[in-house]
């Protein structure tokens, strides 16, 4: 079969890390069979934030967009960028949709006259469904729900709402990244629904755990992550574990706020700001660590829960949030703290730090279960078989079991 996929969210040459788990999804379904090609929606106007910096740095992203090549490959997958433009994010983003769709059409054609796609596999509703849907499109539709549509796109607006829904009414089956996310998605379509879980590499090495006490949170630096709840925590936990380190990767609005915050409360020293990393490099900053803790709320899903535990680390999310749920399901040994509540986490990380034989003991069963639930092979193959399932019109069979650590 070949297969269209059509993302926003997308590797690109200056930010390879962007939507990097959508990658690794078209490149475990390409092994489990599928010919994949992608297009990706690439947005020529700079965020809001730079075009407020200033027109110095309006006109450097600018540079920076445009060198953007129209075409190239990565990792065996075939990928054309799709340039469009659109009004600021904040008023406008569940339009953006309507502005994607010209170039998309023009995008599609092309790619039909050297790539017959029998399907179109979409990342997000919007704006790539509800872009792919305004096409005219004469094969199937599958789109992927990770979060953002029905935590936030479908949450601010009655009619972006109505656009989340009608982009999920017009696809073949919609796939959802967590349980939790699946109910969400069943309150906005009628559209058969199937829970995929993204994956994650394996190590076969089993990890050493390092000589002084080393947290880690691999995430986007915004609010909802939490970064400044696990700071607080190690404020709680100054004295008892006085050699306590924290390494953060990533990047984003909320980094000048954190250091602020770390040097407040007398953290600088101990807390490391690595900035974004390309993945291989944020995979081996797993190995330094000796907890994954990222206590984030609205988390569909969390592929860093999965890297984390996958590289033998004991984790810790947040109590009630869809991804961790999954996980905890699974009895992965995901650890989970009461979303918020700063004294209940830093409880929950001294419990661990003090007792190596848990930590691991939590290392083996989430290896395990990552590997036999979340590797990439896996969602390579449950992604193959969604797509066998909408080319043959069974989309609306119940996923398979989840298989747990029992």
């Amino acid at each position: 079969m070949k297969v269209a996929v059509v993302a926003e969210f997308y590797p690109r040459a200056h930010d390879p890390v962007l939507g990097v788990w959508a990658h690794r999804q078209a490149m475990a379904a390409q092994q489990a069979g599928a010919e994949v090609e992608v297009l990706v929606l690439h947005r020529l106007v700079p965020p809001a934030r730079t075009l407020r910096a200033g027109a110095r740095a309006a006109l450097t992203e600018m540079r920076t967009l445009l060198k953007q090549p129209g075409r190239t490959e990565l990792d065996g997958v075939s990928i054309t960028y799709v340039p469009f433009v659109s009004p600021e994010r904040t008023n406008t983003y569940g339009t953006w949709g309507t502005w994607a769709a010209p170039p998309l059409r023009v995008a599609l054609a092309r790619l039909r006259r050297r790539f017959d796609y029998d399907l179109i596999h979409a990342h997000n509703a919007v704006p790539p469904a509800d872009a792919v849907q305004r096409t005219g499109p004469r094969v199937p539709l599958i789109t992927s729900v990770h979060g953002g549509d029905v935590f936030h796109t479908a949450q601010l607006r009655a009619d972006w709402a109505g656009t989340v829904s009608a982009a999920l009414n017009a696809s073949d089956l919609v796939l959802a990244n967590s349980s939790g996310i699946a109910t969400a998605c069943r309150r906005l379509t009628s559209s058969p629904i199937d829970v995929i879980l993204l994956g994650a590499d394996v190590p076969e090495k089993e990890p050493r755990p390092p000589k002084d006490p080393v947290l880690i949170t691999l995430a986007h630096l915004v609010p909802r992550k939490r970064h400044a709840d696990v700071l607080r925590a190690m404020w709680v936990l100054r004295t008892r574990w006085p050699s306590l380190r924290y390494v953060i990767v990533g990047d984003g609005p909320e980094r000048a706020r954190l250091e602020q915050l770390a040097a407040s409360l007398e953290l600088t020293d101990r807390v490391d700001f690595r900035g974004q990393l390309p993945h291989e490099q944020a995979m081996a900053a797993l190995d330094e660590a000796s907890l994954a803790v990222m206590p984030s709320v609205d988390e569909a899903y969390g592929v860093a829960y999965v890297e984390s535990m996958a590289h033998g680390l004991p984790t810790i999310g947040a109590l009630g949030e869809p991804g961790p749920l999954d996980l905890a399901d699974l009895r992965s040994g995901i650890q989970l703290a009461a979303p918020g509540d700063v004294e209940h986490l830093s409880r929950v990380i001294d419990r661990l730090l003090a007792s190596p034989g848990e930590r691991q003991r939590l290392s083996k069963i989430g290896r395990r279960v990552i590997a036999a639930n979340c590797s990439w092979e896996a969602t390579g193959e449950a992604t193959v078989a969604a797509y066998e399932r909408v080319l043959s019109g069974q989309a609306a069979r119940r996923p398979a079991a989840l298989e747990s650590a029992a």
